[in-house]
């Protein structure tokens, strides 16, 4: 089995160098959502019920210390675009109850096309600040993973990254914000996810795979300043085809895992990747680390095509249906800092 490429740090990945890291995307135009009324704040903070367990929220929402909302989040295309969540270190979500798959505490996702030919409903310009989630943050577009049946359907035809990010969320901030989970990946961006900032935050609790993950054709996300704490049951960040990303300034706690992993699924779910993960920028994180056996704390093209499931998108002349390597160039993966656990404590 070959080495993955530029395992470990100090190194610069297909010889980019370390001042041409991608521009800051352009800012967005931002139209605030009106504020929420007493009745909506009211609704929210009202314990759940069988027959409203969430809300759909198109306005912007102003918490106080002390609340807690029980229901889930609903941040649904265009009409929750300009939305504000701000909590003043209120929380969201259970903190004494393991969290479903399925039942996402805070889901900001686009709304199907209305018929034939017509656009994703897509929102955008979404801010969440000083908040206390407890369970999992999901953002998607034409699906919540890389196997979703629309990402399947449109991955079988050339233009299939520009048609998902079309599709998806694009601009959402998330500042800070601790996210504690139990048991799901505590911050998922979806295939095609754009924009995304996650900055001044705490990802923490446990996940039974990674801390984020940054899908299938997701691009220009910023990971900022945080502290990644998240018991994880493998890396702490997964780049699975994502591409143009920043990941800098993070403060790092592994328990043997390894810490940011760059590569593409091939084949998973007969889904055909398009997109490299490539143009990424890892620098100025920290990582810390105890035991006597460490993974490497960032690998570029991490997998290659080892997977089994590689041929189940077989028959289609582009993507990683003719090529099952993982294809990251470009990526700028130092420096970084590893330090004992130990030491940081003392």
């Amino acid at each position: 089995m070959p080495r993955p490429e530029n395992a470990g740090l100090g190194c610069e990945a297909g010889a980019m160098p370390a001042l041409a890291m991608p521009p800051d995307p352009p800012a967005l135009v931002r139209t605030a959502a009106a504020p929420c009324d007493a009745t909506v704040r009211a609704r929210l903070l009202a314990p759940p019920t069988a027959d409203e367990d969430s809300v759909a929220l198109t306005c912007s929402l102003r918490l106080e210390r002390g609340d807690q909302v029980l229901k889930r989040i609903v941040l649904e295309g265009s009409a929750a675009s300009g939305v504000a969540i701000d909590c003043d270190g209120a929380a969201i979500g259970r903190p004494d109850a393991p969290a479903r798959l399925d039942a996402v505490t805070l889901a900001i996702r686009s709304r199907p096309p209305s018929g034939p030919g017509e656009p994703w409903d897509r929102p955008a310009d979404i801010r969440i600040r000083d908040c206390a989630v407890f369970g999992h943050v999901r953002i998607w577009g034409m699906g919540v993973n890389g196997q979703a049946p629309p990402v399947r359907a449109s991955s079988r035809s050339l233009g299939h990254t520009e048609r998902a990010q079309a599709a998806a969320p694009t601009g959402v901030t998330i500042t800070g914000t601790t996210i504690t989970a139990s048991g799901p990946i505590p911050l998922y961006l979806g295939p095609g996810v754009t924009r995304v900032i996650l900055r001044d935050s705490r990802l923490a609790g446990t996940s039974v795979a990674t801390a984020l993950y940054l899908d299938a054709e997701s691009a220009e996300n910023r990971i900022e300043n945080n502290d990644v704490t998240t018991q994880t049951g493998r890396e702490a960040i997964a780049v699975d085809g994502s591409a143009r990303n920043r990941i800098t300034g993070n403060r790092f706690t592994l328990d043997g895992r390894g810490g940011v992993r760059l590569y593409r699924n091939c084949g998973e779910g007969g889904t055909v990747r398009h997109q490299t993960p490539s143009d990424n920028v890892v620098t100025g994180n920290t990582f810390r680390v105890s035991g006597l056996f460490q993974a490497e704390p960032i690998v570029v093209n991490s997998r290659n095509g080892w997977r089994l499931s590689c041929g189940e998108d077989a028959g289609y002349p582009f993507g990683s249906s003719i090529d099952n390597s993982d294809g990251g160039t470009g990526n700028v993966v130092a420096p970084n800092t590893v330090a004992p656990l130990r030491r940081l404590r003392e």
